[in-house]
Formats: structure tokens, C-alpha cells, sequence
């Protein structure tokens, strides 16, 4: 019997300031070991300061994932000595006294299974370690203090995932969840990582770390189930260990030996007092939620008539949601969900693109409205779009400057079908013939105008040429 448990690790990258002192929380921007300050790296005399936001945030992302969220959390020193961690030890959160994190016993339905969520808990991240070299002679280890405290959150599953695929679908679901919650932007690099755990057989646990990216842990976890097995079936006991997995040979490769909760020598964090986060402030903070991505697609669909895979796209994406949402009207929702599905998306497709994108909701609202009266076609719209992103100019403009209007004159679409048809005899004989073909022509029309033609007035004038 296959286990597979997850520890996931996502930044609360939407924060000012970091968990315990007020170091900016976007440490992404400065130069090494310059987001830094006595508190997040531990100097003799300095205090941590609880960041309100943080607990606020974390308790969000609780409640999104239907956990129980206490009255009172507590935080713990976890001991451990490793260069990224500057006081050597890090605050984070541990059930020792009943349900003292941010959350707990809370659930996924991931294809109509549901994962359980055992834990969610507050901690602060370490610095960062930079390896160089490219041997084992000339290797050197760097350390960047600037993402030391940055705010972290812990999302602790029970080994409920069968195989790799279902642990990358529910990591895709998370990631989509925190970005609609407005707590997280986990594409950034370093923002979400994951640990797995693995077990098969009632065999010891092993945990495999150092993994870039989603892609990357559903191919450690099919390495390391296919290791164990083969170990299994040569009855080889299977140690329990940390792996690391190793990018280059696509293989985990042993690390240490796991540590137990007892190993790290957990205490009470005697300079931050107990937090109270009672039942009004929940109240708050679940009214504030924004609307859920299932309730998304929902609405789309039922409200707009959106077809379920668009919808789908546009839910579970806040930033497609944000420019919808802003853009449509009763009227013209399902054009502006199609524009932005099937042109848009294709434009902005990373978040370097997103972040220099001069579009707008406006922008897209005048292009469908344009559409709609004819003033454009669809394929010069999408000309119009590309050049929208680059430069935000309106639509208004761009038909001026890139004579764009769609040319809908009969007597002028009607000469150049005449053209077409001088042009292309033997392709105007099979439409005679098999009429289903005649779409060959039109494309020629719209090709001949640049996209420009009616496409309407196009097809009836040519199937009237052809006595159809």
C-alpha cells in the first residue's frame, strides 16, 4: 500500500513586513543580506514583535481549507543548528498542549477524494542557501539572510495521496486557493515548496526535500516509490531518512537520518505571549474572504452560460477573474471570458508578460463591444489586442492608426470575390460541388483583406456567386 504525505511551505509574500520585526517581507528586492535587522538575525537583545497581519492571513488560509481554527495559538523555539538560520532555532508552531497553531483537521477534495489537512501553522522561514562550484573541490556555500523571518505558513497533510499525479493536481488546487485569497503569489521563485513524504508497505517513512518545482516532486516521488519497492521486494529494510532530491541524475539521494519532534528540543516562546484570536475577529475575517473558486465557476456558468472549461480557466486564476470581473456586463460576459480564454491568454502567458501587459478591463469591454458592432472583426481584433498589451493604447486609437475597420461594403467584398474566384478556379469548382469546402474561400477573402471582411456578408455573397 502506497503513502504519500506533504509538507508544504508557502510565503505570505502579499505582507509588508516580516514576521517578528519590521524587515520588508518582499525580500526578493534588495541585494544579499541587505533585508536585514537585530531581530531576524537573532543579535543578543533584540525582541520579536508578532505580525497581527500574519495571523490574520494564516487563519484565512485555515478557514479556507475547512480547519478548526482555535481560540488561543501559541509559538515554539524548534532547535536545530544549520547555516540559514542565523539564531539557531526558528519560531514556528506544535500541537504539544492540544490545538495551538493556526488550524487543523481540515480537508481537500481533490477528484472526489479528500485529502486531510492535519496542521496549519505559523513559522518564519530561514535564509537562503546559494551553492557554487562546479566540483566537490571548488564548491563554496553562500548564505542570504534577507528571506530569514519571512512570514511562512506550514500546511502539514495526513499521507491520504495514492500515487504522484493526485499530489500534483492538489498542489495545483492549493496554489490556486492562496492566490484567490489575496495572501500569496506562489509562482514567485522560493513562494510554495514542498516536502513529501513517503512510505509503502507499513515500511519507515522517508522524506524527500530540495524540490524546485511541482513537475519536479511528482518525479522524486515516482523515483522514490519505485526505490522502496525495489528495496521491498529484495527484503532490504527501508531506513527512515531525509532524501534530497538531486535535479540533475533525477534520482534522491540520502541526506540524514529523520529527526523526531524530540530531536529539535521544542520549548515555549517565552517572548511572545499566547494570541487570542477570538470568535468576532473570525467572524471579520471570514466576511472578508473573497469568493470561493468553486462559487466562481458556479456563477459563471449558471449566470452567464459560460462553457465549463472557460470558466474553469477564468475561477481558478485570480487575475483572469479580476480582469473579467471588472470588464463584462450582463450583455457582453461571455464574449469578454472567450476573448480573454482563447486570445488573451495566449499573449500573457508567464507572469513576466503580466507585470509589462498595458491591458485593461476597459480595453477589453471596447474590443467586444467593437466586435459586436461590427466595427471590427474578430481577427483584427485579436491583431488589435496583441498591440493593446504592448502599448495600452485604446481601441479607438488603434483603428485609426492601424486601419483596422472591418470592410462590410458588399460592392467592395464582391471585387475581391471576384478576384478569389479568377484566382482559385479549381477551388471554386469543388465548392460547387461539395459546399461543405466553401470555407476555403472565404479564408482567401479575409486572407486578401487582412482579416478586414465581414465574415458574414462574406459567406452569403459568395455562396450567392456560386448559385447556392
Amino acid at each position: 500500500m502506497t503513502k504519500i504525505g506533504l509538507e508544504i511551505h508557502c510565503q505570505l509574500t502579499k505582507l509588508e513586513s516580516k514576521l517578528f520585526c519590521s524587515c520588508k517581507a518582499n525580500y526578493r528586492e534588495f541585494e544579499p543580506n541587505h533585508n536585514v535587522c537585530p531581530v531576524c538575525m537573532g543579535l543578543p537583545g533584540s525582541l520579536p514583535r508578532l505580525n497581527q497581519k500574519a495571523v490574520e492571513s494564516a487563519t484565512s488560509i485555515a478557514m479556507a481549507l475547512n480547519c478548526a481554527t482555535p481560540e488561543k495559538i501559541a509559538f515554539f523555539r524548534k532547535n536545530y543548528f544549520y547555516p540559514d538560520l542565523p539564531k539557531n532555532f526558528q519560531i514556528t508552531q506544535l500541537n504539544v498542549y492540544g490545538d495551538m497553531s493556526v488550524g487543523g483537521e481540515g480537508y481537500v477534495d481533490v477528484e472526489g477524494k479528500k485529502i486531510k489537512i492535519r496542521r496549519i501553522q505559523l513559522e518564519e522561514d530561514p535564509g537562503r542557501l546559494i551553492y557554487e562550484g562546479t566540483s566537490d573541490r571548488t564548491k563554496i556555500t553562500l548564505v542570504d539572510y534577507n528571506r530569514a523571518g519571512t512570514p511562512l505558513v506550514e500546511i502539514v497533510t495526513d499521507p491520504d495521496f495514492e500515487n504522484p499525479r493526485q499530489v500534483r493536481v492538489f498542489l495545483n488546487i492549493l496554489s490556486d486557493l492562496l492566490e484567490n485569497l489575496g495572501v500569496a503569489e506562489p509562482g514567485l521563485e522560493g513562494a510554495m515548496r514542498a516536502d513529501g513524504n513517503v512510505s509503502i508497505e507499513g515500511g519507515n517513512k522517508v522524506e524527500i526535500k530540495n524540490i524546485g518545482s511541482f513537475h519536479d516532486l511528482e518525479k522524486a516521488l515516482h523515483f522514490e516509490l519505485t526505490r522502496q519497492q525495489s528495496l521491498h521486494e529484495r527484503d532490504i529494510e527501508i531506513a527512515m531518512e531525509t532524501r534530497h532530491w538531486d535535479d540533475r541524475r533525477k534520482i534522491t539521494i540520502s541526506s540524514r537520518s529523520k529527526e523526531e519532534d524530540q530531536d529539535y528540543r521544542y520549548f515555549l516562546e517565552n517572548d511572545i505571549p499566547w494570541v487570542k484570536i477570538d470568535q468576532e475577529t473570525r467572524d471579520v475575517l471570514k466576511k472578508n474572504m473573497p469568493e470561493s473558486i468553486s462559487s466562481k465557476k458556479e456563477r459563471y456558468v449558471e449566470k452567464y452560460d459560460i462553457a465549463p472549461q472557460v470558466a474553469d480557466i477564468l475561477s481558478s486564476d485570480r487575475y483572469y477573474s479580476d480582469l473579467f470581473e471588472n470588464a463584462h456586463n450582463e450583455s457582453n460576459a461571455k464574449d469578454i471570458a472567450n476573448l480573454i480564454t482563447t486570445d488573451l491568454l495566449g499573449f500573457i502567458d508567464t507572469r513576466e508578460k503580466r507585470e509589462t501587459s498595458k491591458v485593461t478591463p476597459q480595453h477589453l469591454a471596447d474590443l467586444v463591444n467593437a466586435v459586436n458592432a461590427k466595427t471590427l472583426t474578430r481577427n483584427s481584433s485579436k491583431i488589435a489586442l496583441q498591440e493593446i498589451v504592448k502599448s495600452g493604447k485604446s481601441v479607438k486609437e488603434l483603428l485609426d492608426e492601424m486601419d483596422l475597420g472591418q470592410v462590410s461594403d458588399s460592392s467592395e467584398i464582391d471585387n475581391i470575390i471576384s478576384q478569389i474566384f479568377e484566382e482559385e478556379k479549381q477551388a471554386v469548382q469543388d465548392a460547387k460541388e461539395r459546399p461543405e469546402t466553401v470555407n476555403f474561400l472565404v479564408g482567401k477573402v479575409m486572407q486578401k483583406t487582412k482579416g478586414k471582411a465581414d465574415p458574414a456578408k462574406t459567406l452569403e455573397l459568395i455562396k450567392s456567386k456560386l448559385g447556392q
